[in-house]
């Protein structure tokens, strides 16, 4: 398109009424439309300014910001209170501190009093490397900073209660209250004075008998302590804070069914492509919002082809599927192991996937956990060079009496404990018999040296790099425990959590406030960790009858 011609003369310069001028509309040239006589003809919609008089031109002034006193100020909104009415007082057993040193701040806009048997109990429990002494202590320690709080504030009165929020911990709206003198406790004749429960059970009972329009709440771990108090007309709960799930039948399979009529929904809408020999397909529709990354769909019509896949992209309204490596099938056997289900072959694929760095695997025992878990990290060491060697470690909590001290080092101090492993490795080295014993035993020996046994107890600093790291029994470990063990991963470590939230030996851990459940929904999602919870068991007839009738 050429250029317009440059023009002829200079222009001159335009005055304020020629800006009004171009402002103004020009009558004549709008048009309007005729509308028949029975309909009333609509206003028209002006776009335009009527003309205005031609204003002087004036010097432009910077305006002056409003005085301090008339700019509108931003009001804070006003924090709602999640429950009605007074605030509750709740009354902490010793046990919960110890099992939570961060309870204090987990009440909300609650109160809490701390009678003071409670505290001579937490001295009783301070000293020592266990768990529950590093909680006593980290206790006294959060004490202390709210009590040294209270003397930054002029005035301040202990017994006007401390504010849980002094220390940084905005969450907490409430106060904390110690026994600061002492209380008259009335209980019946057949509770012991002198032991710690009955005399904090008179605590709660006077603060009830002393505040009666509030309602006053006994917080413990003990189930008889609760029951005791509820048999003496007092409120009494769990602590609830550290359960990750209520039920432990909501907790997250990793496995969705798709419905009957999937292909009918999105096959209009659906795009396919193949890939390094998988198919993958983008939909969209109404299941994508239940959808979450690395999670295996199926989908198992009669009389059609099966679909087993994996979620492998959500964005937006669409996600990503793609098909799976079948793992059923003897020429993808890994390390000699086929899966014989279905939710072996999703395991399977999460264990072989390089891209998976954290991956839970849950279920009954004889569902093949430990025995797939072996093979991949055997196949991924040994065959792939992916990872330099394998380490093995697991809770020592044993199931009936302990059995005492252990002589020996390390390795030997945790071989009774890993007979399981020994097991799984009989079944896997187990060979067509043409190498000879000989070649057998080298084989072994060959297994063993990629294979290291540590103890839960010496891995605070370490840092794994290219290491496969099976946690065996993972269902016994606290939520902590649990942090302390994955924060231990490199570059190029893969961390695999196996456990059955049907067999918790650990005391006060449950279902709901096991650490395996809350890893696996705190990791739900994640675009580089994976879950299966497995269904059937493998391990033999009997084994399958058992855990079904026992």
């Amino acid at each position: 398109m050429p250029l317009p011609k440059p023009p002829a003369k200079r222009a001159s310069l335009l005055t304020p009424a020629d800006f009004e001028s171009q402002a103004a509309p020009k009558p004549g040239k709008r048009t309007t439309q005729k509308h028949p006589a029975s309909e009333p003809a609509p206003a028209a919609l002006d776009l335009y300014e009527p003309p205005r008089e031609a204003a002087p031109v004036v010097a432009p002034v910077l305006a002056r910001p409003a005085p301090a006193a008339q700019r509108p100020v931003a009001q804070p909104k006003p924090r709602k209170p999640k429950s009605t009415g007074p605030a509750k007082l709740f009354v902490l057993d010793t046990n919960v501190l110890m099992h939570d040193p961060m309870c204090l701040f987990r009440f909300e806009e609650h109160d809490v009093y701390l009678p003071m048997i409670t505290l001579e109990e937490l001295d009783d429990h301070k000293k020592g490397m266990s768990e529950v002494a590093r909680n006593a202590r980290q206790v006294s320690r959060d004490l202390d900073a709210l009590a040294a709080s209270l003397s930054e504030r002029p005035g301040g009165d202990m017994a006007d209660g401390l504010p849980l929020s002094g220390t940084g911990h905005r969450e907490a709206g409430g106060k904390l209250f110690f026994q600061t003198k002492l209380l008259n406790v009335e209980l019946p004749a057949g509770l012991p004075q002198g032991k710690a429960d009955n005399q904090i059970l008179g605590v709660v009972k006077a603060l009830r008998d002393a505040h009666p329009g509030r309602e006053v709440v006994l917080v413990s771990k003990d189930i008889n302590m609760r029951i005791k108090s509820r048999a003496l007309g007092l409120a009494a709960e769990d602590y609830f804070n550290d359960k990750t799930l209520d039920d432990g039948d909501l907790l997250y399979t990793g496995v969705q069914a798709l419905p009957p009529d999937f292909w009918d929904l999105h096959g209009k809408t659906m795009e396919s492509w193949n890939q390094g020999g998988l198919t993958y397909y983008r939909i969209s529709g109404p299941l994508v919002p239940s959808l979450l990354i690395n999670q295996f769909v199926f989908l198992e019509a009669p009389g059609a082809t099966p679909l087993y896949a994996k979620v492998t992209e959500i964005t937006g309204k669409t996600a990503v599927l793609r098909t799976l490596r079948e793992y059923t099938h003897q020429k993808n056997a890994v390390w000699g192991v086929t899966a014989r289900n279905r939710e072996q072959n999703f395991g399977l694929n999460l264990l072989m996937d390089p891209d998976c760095d954290f991956i839970t695997l849950t279920g009954t025992a004889g569902t093949g956990k430990t025995l797939m878990t072996l093979a991949a990290a055997l196949s991924q060491v040994m065959d792939d060079r992916r990872y330099t060697e394998i380490i093995v470690t697991r809770v020592t909590v044993p199931v009936g009496e302990d059995i005492g001290f252990l002589p020996g080092t390390e390795e030997e101090k945790m071989s009774p404990w890993m007979g399981a492993l020994d097991d799984n490795l009989e079944v896997l080295s187990k060979t067509d018999g043409a190498a000879g014993e000989w070649g057998r035993a080298a084989t072994n020996d060959l297994v063993r040296s990629k294979i290291k046994i540590k103890s839960l107890n010496f891995m605070r600093g370490r840092t794994f790099l290219n290491k496969f790291v099976i946690i065996d029994e993972a269902q016994n470990l606290t939520p902590k425990q649990m942090k302390t063990l994955i924060t231990r991963a490199g570059p190029g470590t893969k961390i695999v959590c196996l456990g059955n939230l049907a067999q918790i030996d650990t005391p006060y851990l449950t279902e709901g406030s096991s650490g395996l459940t809350y890893a696996v929904d705190r990791f739900k999602g994640w675009p580089h960790s994976g879950h299966v919870t497995l269904a059937r068991g493998e391990r033999s007839r009997l084994a399958d009858f058992a855990s079904e009738v026992l």
